[in-house]
């Protein structure tokens, strides 16, 4: 990393996750026999959908994912909806997928900051320009994380150790460099006055195989969206040090940096996209679907259950939401020599 100056511009990059639905080699259907119906929600739940979640189970984008599924079937938006993992690359195996199905109506994937990061940092081919924009769903503050056994009680004994020897400390992620889960601890490194070029970084390939480090006291501390973390949060065997968001998160008992004197207000977002060159009853249907697993009771349910900000946009509000994103991450990890 030759600069951090522009680190700061990515507060505003980062926000929480994509959806992703693969091919199954036929259309969309709904439940309804009339084909003029064109597999509206309104005509009956969805059939044959699939989510693509590009990376390992366990982590943001496989809870967001399986939630949202779950939703929906609740709801009788969509029956039978499948979610499947298609690790790599920080994303970016899943993103390759994704845009070379095109036209596939069946075919989506949950994807976020990190897929964004990714797609520049591995230097991938497919970019997710390519894909059609359905939904920015949510978005989530960042939590700073270590195990039950780790000698940090606060953040401010953490970062009194990181000072002392920043490069002995090594903090983990669950998400490639340019990802959320990079950019929070080299801004966190940033804001406490430690070179972020001097930050011990292991990045993992989602929070599913982030969980174990954290347990298993493999890492000095973790950076991750807390949602993913709830079970072990609760239980106790994972302790949070602080937030990032400009309020308390809602069911975890930490303070965020601000009220710890950091000044670092820093999220992530999660949404859907979908394959390039769709047809547009399909792009109508899945904007539908989604609308509606918006507005339903359960999906409120959800997003406090799991510590999720509401952050829904569809149409062009998203479509140009995520060409900014695009353009910026590039800009910013260019001037930092990650890409």
């Amino acid at each position: 990393m030759k600069t951090f100056k522009s680190l700061r511009m990515l507060t505003a990059v980062a926000a929480a996750a994509t959806l992703a639905l693969t091919a199954t080699g036929c259309g969309v259907t709904s439940s309804s026999s009339d084909p003029s119906a064109s597999g509206s929600a309104a005509s009956g739940p969805l059939e044959g959908l699939r989510i693509m979640v590009p990376n390992t189970p366990g982590g943001g984008y496989d809870t967001t994912a399986r939630v949202a599924a779950q939703v929906m079937d609740d709801a009788a938006i969509a029956s039978n909806l499948e979610v499947f993992n298609l690790a790599g690359a920080g994303g970016t195996v899943g993103l390759a997928r994704i845009v070379n199905e095109k036209g596939n109506g069946d075919l989506g994937m949950l994807m976020g900051l990190g897929v964004v990061g990714a797609s520049y940092t591995n230097e991938s081919e497919a970019k997710l320009t390519e894909t059609t924009p359905i939904a920015k769903l949510i978005e989530e503050p960042g939590a700073i994380m270590v195990s039950k056994d780790s000698p940090y009680k606060t953040i401010d004994d953490l970062v009194a150790a990181w000072k002392k020897d920043p490069g002995k400390l090594s903090v983990g992620g669950g998400s490639s460099p340019g990802g959320p889960d990079h950019l929070l601890p080299m801004q966190l490194a940033e804001a406490v006055g430690i070179d972020p070029k001097d930050v011990n970084f292991v990045s993992y390939d989602g929070g599913g195989d982030l969980l174990p480090a954290i347990l298993g006291n493999k890492l000095d501390f973790a950076a991750s969206g807390a949602g993913e973390y709830m079970q072990q949060i609760e239980e106790g065997s994972v302790r949070v040090l602080a937030t990032s968001g400009e309020e308390r998160l809602e069911g975890v008992d930490s303070p965020t940096l601000q009220e710890s004197d950091i000044d670092l207000v820093f999220s992530n977002w999660r949404g859907l996209v979908a394959p390039p060159e769709i047809s547009d009853e399909d792009k109508a249907k899945w904007t539908e679907a989604v609308t509606k697993m918006h507005d339903s009771e359960e999906w409120q349910t959800a997003l406090e259950t799991n510590g999720w900000t509401d952050a829904f946009m569809t149409g062009d509000e998203f479509s140009t939401f995520l060409t900014e994103q695009d353009e910026r991450v590039a800009t910013v990890l260019k001037t930092l020599g990650l890409a």
